[in-house]
């Protein structure tokens, strides 16, 4: 267990052997990372070199705490999307100096936010985002992200209202489409599409966007209308300080890209980790990506999280530990020292390509089916989150996508099944009377009832109403309640009860409750209301003590 432990924290304590699959590992999801994060800069409105940054700083630092052996941690589809969604609100004019501030007040607030997520030992929040509505939320970003990038593939420039009012604006402005730009985004959508398909995991992105510079070089394709990247600062990343005054603004959005932040990491590190690797510890994923965003936000990042496709492209190139990820981080820092001025050259159809290609992905048909073959209701709930986010926005789409999770867990567990149980005949097996099993043994006289599922609030009246219906279909002397199947009984199912055994006409049994239960049950004095004797220890003692009772006086 110590040299698991070792490999976790420190991450450069490896082999030399295990060092040279690190090296190659990290090499190769640089040529993948470094064009995709410059490409998520300007989804999120800001310039490339933000991307180069957010690929140095977040890497670092997780590097150094996380639990996941490779998670590679830069920005995301869904996280810049959701940053550029924020900055928009606060800074309207698109004012650059203004933008970089309020990019580090955000990035900050997203860091401290996870680090008190961590104090607070919120960890199990992510699971609050069931997968249906998060299947729906991604399917409604990758839409948003289409959308937002096809102007640039087609060369146009469209005023950005609403996803349906852009949608529109677009097909009006078609026939104004640069040919020279169309040209651009096609080759290189084919040699993305093309290597991809051919050899997955390759340095696509690299070779794409290498041969794009080469080609906006040569044939000076700016003096075509092609638009460019543009100058690149040189050089490190200035220190940028975070603006109090913008916090109050920003503090909802950040709330919802932490929520993500933390989702998609937890996500992608579980979904990578090999079955030698250490478990991955949500809490401290808590600690690494905050301090990943807190540290990062001081030199220039953009709020950052773990991506399923860079992890994916560092285990399968044979990434071994977070050794990987400052490779890739070595890379990010080469490449703003030496190649930003060849980076500017780079044109902005190019990038958008690359954006599509990486994004498409979060939009699932097959999942979707998948989701509509298993559970109708929830296919709902994932059609009615992506459409959501089209309709409200990508971040109020977050809000949507919780509310719902919470709504389709309380609806689930709002009608809990109440099942009469039988025994089978010839054996001494007790189960839900089916019509599947007509010829199961009741007992008259005696009706016997399995709630199933926790009983508090918003389930106590509708299990009181099925007892009470089938109370008077059945009209039993003794109705005997088995609580095998209930872990938890709420103060509102616990007064239902009461309110039950002091109305009814009929005696009640309780039978088979777990100590929790059971607890609850004495403490409210239901025992005593009741009489000892009416607490029982199984459905079969009560099934013998009916009978005996029945056998030697008529009535129980």
């Amino acid at each position: 267990m110590k040299g698991v432990a070792s490999t976790t924290r420190a991450p450069w304590k490896v082999a030399p052997a295990t060092f040279r699959f690190d090296l190659v590992a990290g090499l190769t999801a640089a040529a993948v990372v470094l064009p995709k994060a410059m490409a998520y800069a300007t989804v999120a409105g800001l310039p490339v070199a933000v991307g180069l940054y957010t690929a140095l700083v977040p890497s670092i630092i997780y590097g150094l705490l996380g639990s996941s052996r490779v998670l590679s941690v830069s920005s995301t589809t869904t996280l810049a999307i959701l940053t550029g969604a924020e900055l928009g609100s606060v800074v309207p004019d698109g004012n650059p100096a203004t933008l970089l501030v309020a990019t580090a007040t955000l990035t900050a607030l997203v860091g401290a936010l996870l680090l008190t997520a961590r104090l607070l030992k919120l960890g199990f929040v992510a699971s609050f985002i069931s997968v249906p509505v998060l299947t729906g939320f991604k399917a409604g970003i990758g839409l948003v992200i289409l959308l937002d990038q096809a102007p640039k593939l087609l060369g146009l420039h469209i005023a950005k209202q609403s996803f349906f009012a852009d949608v529109v604006s677009l097909v009006r402005h078609l026939p104004e489409t640069s040919l020279p730009t169309l040209t651009v985004a096609g080759a290189t959508l084919a040699v993305l599409v093309g290597m991809e398909r051919l050899k997955p995991h390759s340095p696509a992105p690299l070779v794409t966007v290498a041969a794009a510079i080469a080609a906006s070089w040569l044939l000076s394709l700016n003096t075509w209308g092609v638009s460019t990247v543009g100058t690149i600062p040189q050089g490190l990343p200035s220190l940028t300080l975070p603006d109090p005054t913008l916090v109050q603004a920003l503090v909802p959005g950040a709330i919802g890209i932490a929520l993500m932040s933390f989702t998609e990491s937890i996500a992608a590190g579980r979904a990578f980790a090999a079955p030698e690797d250490p478990p991955i510890d949500a809490n401290r994923e808590l600690v690494a990506t905050g301090a990943a965003n807190l540290g990062g936000a001081l030199l220039g990042s953009m709020p950052a999280g773990g991506g399923t496709s860079q992890t994916g492209v560092v285990r399968s190139a044979g990434g071994r530990t977070q050794v990987a990820s400052l490779v890739t981080a070595a890379a990010a820092l080469a490449t703003m020292l030496l190649l930003a001025p060849v980076l500017g050259l780079l044109p902005q159809a190019t990038l958008a390509a690359l954006v599509i290609v990486y994004s498409v992905g979060l939009i699932q048909p097959a999942e979707f089916r998948a989701i509509y073959t298993v559970r109708r209701m929830e296919f709902r709930w994932a059609v009615v989150a992506a459409v959501g986010v089209l309709v409200f926005g990508t971040l109020q789409g977050i809000v949507v996508a919780i509310v719902l999770s919470l709504l389709g867990l309380a609806l689930q567990t709002a009608h809990p099944r109440v099942s009469v149980i039988a025994r089978k005949r010839g054996a001494d097996v007790l189960r839900p009377l089916t019509s599947e099993h007509p010829d199961d043994e009741t007992f008259g006289g005696l009706l016997i009832l399995r709630p199933e599922g926790r009983l508090y609030f918003a389930n106590a009246q509708n299990v009181a109403d099925r007892i009470r219906t089938l109370t008077a279909e059945h009209k039993p002397r003794v109705v005997v309640l088995d609580f095998s199947r209930v872990p938890d009984i709420e103060y509102s199912a616990l007064q239902m009860l009461q309110e039950a055994a002091r109305r009814s006409s009929v005696t009640f049994w309780l039978v088979d409750l777990n100590p929790g239960v059971l607890d609850v049950v004495r403490r409210a004095g239901l025992d005593q209301e009741l009489g000892p004797d009416r607490l029982l220890f199984d459905t079969r003692t009560a099934i013998e003590r009916f009978k005996s009772s029945r056998a030697s006086t008529g009535r129980d």
